[in-house]
């Protein structure tokens, strides 16, 4: 099966769906024919457990699981091959995280039947023990590429990468994470190592891509972008990849009106996701035998 590259040909718009814009295959893929493959994604939803209330002063009444599992299902129920990834910063924010310490979250995650999910800086507010404690409730992979946790209580509790096979696709998924020195408190995250993320993101995209991956999807929470060019970002990175088809990035709760393409080091097109914050928004691609589609779903 062969890869392929992307290109940007419309902009659409719809009150039930916000289709953000669409990418026409040059090579059809064989082995999708008639399937299509839908990736779900959401980040930075910080135990945003139930909807912002009535009288908040951007979002009022948006978001909350409830509402987010039941589109989740919803979706199920229309399409046959889902992924539903999460991109990190799945703790603090509310009360349910002061209270519970993770495990209200990753039980919600669980029962929404995450496939996979990466670790955000705020994921280590607990240290290293707390989140090993609520992980015991996660049935989904974390994917940390580039936290070496070798040296750690964490050790072998995550993995670089999975590979995923859906829609007659092999689609490889590996999480990159932020520099945590400087964020999270050293006590927090210990004898943790941290690995170069554009290196490392080359290093696993690529083998990846010797394993056949038909698709290749990054999982980071490094940031959008920021003024300090030289700064790690989904920026920099979509730029500086050769095998990354799909950034769903996190951290700077950036929400895009419509993702953002950049032509990598290898030719090829990389997209660029994020929806901002507190599960308002289901972030969605759409990837069939003749485009790949990116729309959000409104969560009120």
């Amino acid at each position: 099966m062969k890869r392929r590259n992307f290109l940007k040909t419309s902009i659409l718009g719809s009150s039930a769906i916000v289709l953000l814009s669409s990418f026409r295959l040059n090579r059809s893929f064989q082995a999708l024919k008639e399937k299509k493959l839908v990736i779900l994604h959401t980040n930075d939803t910080h135990s945003q457990i139930e909807p912002f209330p009535a009288n908040h002063p951007k979002y009022p009444n948006k978001g909350g699981v409830a509402r987010r599992a039941k589109l989740i299902d919803d979706i199920r129920a229309n399409e046959e091959h889902v992924l539903l990834l999460d991109s990190g910063d799945i703790f603090q924010g509310t009360p349910y995280f002061n209270l519970f310490h993770g495990e209200l979250e990753m039980k919600l995650m669980s029962a929404m039947k995450y496939d996979a999910a990466t670790m955000g800086n705020h994921d280590f507010d607990i240290g290293l023990d707390g989140f090993l404690k609520a992980k015991q409730f996660a049935n989904f992979p974390f994917l940390c590429a580039n936290y070496d946790f070798s040296k750690t209580i964490l050790k072998d509790q995550t993995k670089p990468y999975h590979i995923f096979r859906k829609a007659g696709l092999k689609i490889g998924v590996f999480g990159i994470g932020i520099q945590l020195k400087g964020l999270v408190s050293t006590d927090n995250y210990g004898a943790t190592v941290y690995l170069d993320p554009i290196e490392t993101a080359n290093h696993i995209a690529q083998e990846l891509h010797k394993k056949g991956c038909d698709f290749i999807i990054c999982l980071s929470h490094l940031g959008y972008s920021y003024t300090e060019t030289s700064k790690p970002s989904d920026v920099k990175l979509a730029a500086e990849n050769e095998h990354i088809d799909l950034i769903l990035g996190g951290h700077t709760h950036t929400f895009m009106d419509a993702p953002a393409t950049f032509e990598n080091k290898g030719g090829k097109k990389t997209i660029v996701h994020q929806v901002g914050f507190g599960g308002i928004f289901l972030g969605r691609i759409d990837v069939s035998a003749t485009h790949v589609s990116c729309c959000k779903h409104s969560i009120e």
